[in-house]
């Protein structure tokens, strides 16, 4: 099979450069094709295409089922950590069940309700931290989203199991933070169980810990129903699809795995991108100010999360380095054209979200931050897409950007924050997303006085 603009490099050193660097791989196989080039990283047969032209990926996406299909099988990194039955293992009729199952809970009046969380656990993160020495924030984030999680997805406040799902959770995470131990999600070879102290073993038994609290919440809730609780887990036992039938505790399992895992990982990286930003550039940080005291002491959610400027520094913080590097692939289905290649029937593409959001013509100046960018003109969701696009796009989307919106207004209104070097952060591998290598080092340096915390409020 001929192959678009293949990358000579040997498939072995694109892989380990992928897995070790894939910034850095990215950005020099775009020198040589802008638009699109055919790789070999994951040893797919056939090799990988990777686009990244803003029209070829609205054909790519707008032809989803037909000449592009959206595959689950080809997600089969994630499989590991969310199981066969998740949303992203599937395909057809059984992804559209699941996905229609599962988006409710993310929309509308659960927004209201989950506000009330994101606040209350964010003042009382931060209030525990120590001030005037240095602190992950990083760390903080990945606090504050997993407790989000933990909330809104389970109804978990306190107790027992919700501390060993917290431990267990963030240990497990833990163990992918680098582009090294991230190496066991890409060479099979490497998923080897060989004992409790072993990498892979760790995570086999971590896993299987996490699975016991879970199947052990989904029975005490068959055993006991309440339809007054209103977390998302209550909610999906109580789902049918248009058949009448509920999912099955091996289908919960799975979905509560994905939601746990991309519910709160993702989301905490890219609030500490957007906290180390408004700091790293001053400017940012005192528009930023302003705007949140037009909204008096007390604002309510949705108003916070409408300020032009806030929304314009979470998007420039989700393009300059998207915490999600590729879309999920698609599988061509018919012979087809796209840029003027010929592409084969099986010849699987990634949209490559980074190299998308870095093109020159879309974005000026692309490697600096300037969150004007979204205040002068809209993008097409083929021109801007963190949280990918078409059938596979991100259900928690709406979730993600209201929790990150209300954090940083939250945080920004309340405390002064100083970082502990003047060096750029960098992007680096985390399992299969992108997150701070330094994991954005700051200080509290005090609380303001000048201006009230936003305070945010239930009733709308």
């Amino acid at each position: 099979m001929k192959l678009p603009n293949p990358l000579k490099t040997a498939s072995f050193l694109q892989r380990i450069q992928w897995v070790t660097d894939p910034v850095g791989y990215m950005e020099s196989a775009v020198q040589q094709y802008p638009d699109l080039f055919s790789t070999t990283i994951l040893g797919s047969k056939p090799p990988l295409v990777f686009v990244q032209h803003p029209q070829a990926i609205q054909e790519i996406l707008t032809n989803d089922r037909k000449k592009f299909a959206a595959l689950g099988r080809n997600n089969k990194i994630l499989q590991p950590l969310g199981g066969d039955n998740s949303i992203i293992m599937l395909d057809g009729d059984r992804h559209k069940r699941e996905r229609q199952l599962l988006t409710p809970p993310f929309h509308g009046e659960r927004m209201r309700t989950y506000s009330e969380i994101i606040r209350n656990i964010t003042e009382k993160v931060f209030s525990q931290l120590p001030q005037n020495k240095p602190l992950s924030i990083r760390t903080a984030m990945q606090e504050i989203s997993l407790q989000v999680i933990l909330q809104a997805v389970f109804g978990l406040y306190e107790g027992e199991r919700c501390q060993q799902l917290k431990h267990l959770l963030t240990s497990m995470l833990e163990a992918f933070q680098s582009p090294l131990s991230s190496s066991f999600l890409f060479f099979r070879f490497l998923q080897k169980d060989l004992g409790a102290w072993s990498p892979w073993g760790r995570f086999v038994r971590q896993r299987q810990q996490i699975d016991k609290l879970l199947y052990a919440e989904i029975a005490e809730r068959r055993a006991k129903p309440d339809s007054n609780r209103i977390d998302i887990l209550s909610l999906l036992m109580s789902a049918q699809d248009e058949e009448g039938k509920p999912m099955t505790d091996q289908e919960l399992r799975d979905e509560l795995m994905t939601l746990l895992f991309g519910g709160h990982e993702t989301t905490a990286t890219a609030m500490a991108w957007g906290l180390y930003w408004i700091h790293h550039l001053p400017e940012v940080r005192e528009k930023l100010l302003q705007e949140l005291g037009t909204l008096g002491d007390s604002p309510n959610p949705i108003d916070i999360a409408r300020l032009p400027y806030l929304s314009a520094v979470c998007n420039e913080t989700l393009r300059i380095y998207p915490v999600v590097i590729l879309t999920f692939a698609r599988v061509v289905q018919e012979r087809v054209e796209l840029l003027g290649h010929q592409l084969e029937p099986d010849t699987v593409i990634n949209s490559c979200i980074y190299l998308l959001h870095n093109r020159e013509d879309l974005y000026p100046q692309p490697k600096q931050f300037k969150p004007e960018r979204f205040l002068e003109r809209q993008f097409s969701p083929y021109e801007f897409m963190p949280f990918g696009g078409g059938t596979r796009r991100c259900i928690g989307e709406a979730l993600a950007l209201f929790e990150m919106k209300l954090v940083l207004a939250t945080l920004v209104s309340r405390y002064q924050f100083a970082l502990t070097t003047h060096q750029p952060e960098q992007p680096q591998r985390r399992g299969i997303t992108l997150a701070p290598s330094g994991r954005v080092k700051m200080i509290i340096t005090g609380e303001r006085k000048c201006q009230e915390s936003p305070k945010v409020v239930a009733s709308v």
